[in-house]
């Protein structure tokens, strides 16, 4: 309770600066919102959460981040929130935790998505605003600084962050960025997701487990997007199927030779592009996780990751590598680690149907559809990875 009005004193002293950014709660939970001209980003206080994301201008207001509140919402039902909503961070820590862990009071999904970050500063020099939240993480003693830069007039949001030790010991992280489409922007047989992935693998599951069924099965290697299915078939997953029932999760080995790597969402109907671009070596696993219940309130994740799977560390650590690649990362003693990508929201020009490649390219980001023979240009005046504050 304490860091809570702690944060909402904080956020609140910032946003009664003249240049501060908006103090706009979300779903009855304290946030902040920052706006360029192009895209109005809404982040909670808690988690230091993206949770809304929408074009500035655009009548419908319609965000691609998942929102499980108003879902449920929508469906009649009360909704709790604990934490979930849109692109939330794991960190340290992904996936369900050990007994002994659990024991111990560490949540799954590692400490980050729960505590009340504070607003280490916030500038604004006129064209582009530099947000910078913090927080400490008490069990595994750590210091998460999350530093968030818009340019006017950019359909780019550029994120840097820190991760500080506290100890005076090596250890093994696990770091995932669990960002999160959904309905209505994620439509069946309509959105699709595009990466540049290279090997891939359907989740291991044990038979007849709870909840949905599964269209894929248990631990089969496969090429992206075309995986194997429990009738002997072959399914493009970059779409979601029209008849919703089911529930899987693949993962996907970004292609390390590229220097950036890049993921996006795609609902060309509405003519509507949400994408991400990261770097291979600090994330070189994308987790796309697919809910699609009966009920059309799907969710779909896009989740860029240090490893293939959230499961618990000590699994992790074990497995140690797969398809060649990495697991998690090391963060020294006493030191700090960072981690950079950005990520877009954009309207798309009619026949543009899927994405084959997003690079940098003269201070731009260019999106390529080679297909239909279009592409189309981002401003993109930062460099991917300006360090965190």
């Amino acid at each position: 309770m304490r860091n809570y009005l702690l944060a909402l004193a904080l956020s609140a002293a910032v946003a009664a600066q003249p240049s501060g950014p908006a103090n706009t709660p979300f779903e009855g939970h304290p946030a902040l919102q920052l706006a360029n001209g192009k895209l109005e980003l809404t982040i909670l206080l808690q988690g230091s959460t993206f949770a809304n994301l929408v074009l500035s201008g655009d009548p419908s207001r319609l965000s691609p981040l998942w929102d499980p509140i108003r879902m449920t919402r929508e469906l009649g039902q009360d909704a709790k929130f604990t934490s979930g909503l849109g692109h939330f961070v794991c960190v340290d820590g992904f996936g369900p935790v050990s007994a002994e862990e659990n024991a111990a009071g560490l949540p799954g999904h590692g400490e980050a998505h729960l505590q009340m970050f504070t607003v280490k500063s916030f500038e604004n020099d006129g064209k582009t605003q530099t947000l910078s939240l913090a927080a400490t993480l008490p069990i595994t003693q750590e210091r998460l600084i999350r530093t968030v830069r818009m340019v006017q007039g950019e359909n780019v949001v550029y994120v840097n962050s820190r991760l500080e030790s506290l100890l005076g010991f090596d250890r093994p992280v696990e770091w995932a960025e669990h960002a999160t489409i959904g309905s209505p922007f994620l439509e069946p047989g309509v959105t699709v997701v595009d990466m540049s992935a290279r090997r891939a693998q359907t989740r291991p599951y044990e038979p007849n487990e709870p909840g949905l069924p599964h269209r894929l099965p248990s631990g089969k290697d496969f090429s992206w997007p075309n995986a194997p299915t429990l009738s002997g078939k072959s399914v493009d997953l970059r779409a979601a199927p029209v008849e919703t029932n089911s529930v899987d999760h693949t993962a996907c080995l970004m292609d390390t030779a590229r220097p950036f790597a890049f993921v996006t969402a795609l609902n060309p109907q509405k003519h509507l592009l949400l994408g991400y671009v990261f770097r291979p070596s600090e994330y070189p696993w994308e987790q796309n996780w697919e809910y699609y219940p009966p009920t059309g309130k799907l969710a779909r994740g896009l989740e860029f990751s240090s490893q293939p799977y959230d499961v618990p560390r000590r699994e992790v650590v074990t497995a140690g590598s797969m398809f060649g690649a990495p697991l998690y990362r090391w963060l020294p003693a006493k030191s700090s680690i960072e981690t950079s990508f950005l990520f877009f929201y954009t309207q798309v020009p009619d026949g543009f149907t899927r994405v084959d490649d997003v690079t940098f390219e003269d201070g731009s980001l260019v999106v390529v559809d080679r297909q239909a023979g279009k592409k189309i240009r981002l401003k993109a005046s930062l460099p991917l990875g300006s360090a965190a504050q």
